[in-house]
């Protein structure tokens, strides 16, 4: 189970996804070799041992980062585990990647206030559902 935020190119004029016009035809990201290296700077123990499929273990939270395989990218998922300041760390990268992104829990455009709202409320349905040991 994961909180997940997709990345792509999204309508900057756009306030929100209803916003998208219906015509709207998305840019790739970029290259995979671009989009690794700014996930690097950011984080650097950024773990791309599987180019199409990376993984940020950070102290409260894992970001898997799926690319899928081709060398241009479309978009960017990343599925999020655990807790702390992980919005801060998705609102870093997308700042450094100049995109958007949306929240898939909330169907919205990730914002730092919004999603941090939207990451709560899915820890807490997260935490009703598993069983912890």
């Amino acid at each position: 189970m994961s909180w997940d935020i997709s990345i792509m190119d999204l309508p900057t004029d756009a306030s929100s996804v209803a916003d998208i016009p219906d015509d709207f035809q998305p840019q790739p990201l970029g290259d995979r070799s671009e989009l690794i290296a700014v996930v690097r700077d950011v984080a650097p123990s950024a773990d791309f041992s599987d180019p199409s499929w990376g993984e940020l273990a950070a102290p409260d939270f894992v970001i898997e980062f799926n690319m899928g395989s081709e060398e241009v990218v479309d978009s960017m998922m990343s599925h999020v585990r655990g807790g702390g300041p992980v919005v801060d760390f998705i609102d870093a990268l997308l700042t450094r990647l100049g995109r958007r992104a949306i929240d898939c829990s909330a169907g919205e455009f990730f914002t730092s206030e919004a999603s941090g709202k939207s990451f709560r409320a899915w820890q807490t349905y997260r935490d009703s559902v598993v069983e912890r040991p």
